[in-house]
């Protein structure tokens, strides 16, 4: 992720807090079921966790990538755009900083 929207540290802290619910998720069984399976149930909680945070990661980069071209792109057309469409994109990035990413939960 390039470093125009500036969201690639938050986006390694909301990855971190969604790995460990869902491998917290996934494990929590430890109990009830053989050591055997420990393995096959922390492959379903990484690609949930995977599933989970595709579009997410998605968006930022895409996002970002735009960001990024319109910032060092030349020209009297671009220029324009880019003064034209400030206001509106910098709305649209304040809104990616918003995102839940589930709660914790302490046993």
């Amino acid at each position: 992720m390039t470093p125009d929207i500036g969201q690639g540290g938050c986006a390694a802290l909301e990855d971190s807090v969604v790995l460990a619910r869902n491998l917290a998720e996934a494990l929590k069984e430890n109990d009830r079921k053989q050591q055997d399976d420990e393995d096959k149930r922390i492959e379903r909680g990484l690609e949930n966790f995977a599933r989970e945070r595709k579009w997410r990661i998605f968006d930022l980069i895409s996002v970002s990538y735009v960001v990024g071209w319109m910032q060092h792109s030349d020209g009297v057309v671009m220029n324009f755009l880019r003064d034209k469409l400030a206001k509106f994109l910098a709305g649209m990035l304040m809104k990616k900083a918003s995102f839940d990413c589930g709660k914790l939960i302490v046993s």
